[in-house]
């Protein structure tokens, strides 16, 4: 039996390149607006961290902003995909390493920025990876957490849920704003600014990246079509699978 980190290798490893050339993964108002925080509150960061970078856009959105700039994911094949694109794009601070979020491979106080990019919702330890988070940061470091939000209706969270399962085994959860708020809180980080924008996952190219296989794509389209209104409208499902989930922006402090 496999353990949930060798589901996560297993399911990405062949699937670098269909991240690094995916809209909804390399676009998006978020990488925008990180962009303009660090900008803004950043003048100089001598040394950033990216956990779950997958195919690099948080990666490569924030590394010309950085002295150092580490880009960590378990799947060798997206720290292989990272390194030759940001070869191709010039971005020499960047640097690759293998390892998990819930034991981050870097000394306490080693980074003034750690960030994450629709990860976390793999991590099945997310306390303790939030709490590593915490542990690599600066007095006074920054956090920036970006994925999709959960919501809090219970039926629609468990469609939801159930849907993201069917399409990738590696999914662990999509957390509410609110759990994530009061799991910042416990651990020890002060949030400054929360963003919210919709995204829409077309549901061919969706299941398509993660070669879900076909009967699978057929359960979650079952699913979809015996969602009551309530569910539907919550998910804007579509008559061709598509709908639209929030992508949230959590803009952090570590509290001293």
């Amino acid at each position: 039996m496999r353990t949930h980190e060798q589901t996560v290798q297993q399911q990405f490893d062949p699937r670098a390149e269909a991240y690094l050339t995916s809209t909804v993964h390399s676009c998006g108002p978020d990488l925008e607006y990180a962009r303009q925080l660090l900008e803004k509150t950043l003048a100089h960061c001598d040394a950033a961290l990216d956990i779950g970078c997958g195919a690099g856009h948080l990666t490569f959105a924030l590394a010309p902003y950085v002295g150092r700039m580490e880009a960590l994911d378990p799947s060798q094949s997206m720290l292989a995909t990272v390194s030759g694109s940001a070869a191709q794009r010039g971005l020499r601070q960047i640097e690759v390493r293998q390892g998990r979020a819930e034991a981050l491979p870097y000394a306490d106080e080693s980074f003034a920025l750690v960030c994450t990019r629709y990860s976390a919702h793999h991590w099945r330890r997310l306390e303790a990876a939030v709490g590593e988070m915490r542990r690599v940061l600066i007095p006074g470091g920054h956090a920036l957490v970006i994925d999709t939000v959960g919501v809090t209706d219970p039926l629609t969270d468990t469609y939801l849920q159930s849907i993201e399962l069917l399409r990738d085994v590696s999914h662990v959860r999509n957390r509410s704003r609110s759990e994530w708020h009061s799991l910042l809180h416990r651990v020890g980080l002060t949030e400054l600014e929360y963003r919210e924008w919709p995204t829409r996952l077309e549901f061919s190219s969706w299941v398509a990246r993660m070669r879900t296989p076909t009967d699978r794509a057929a359960m979650i389209r079952g699913l979809q079509e015996a969602a009551p209104r309530e569910v539907r409208e919550a998910l804007s499902l579509e008559a061709d699978g598509s709908f639209t989930l929030r992508t949230g922006l959590f803009w952090l402090r570590k509290v001293s």
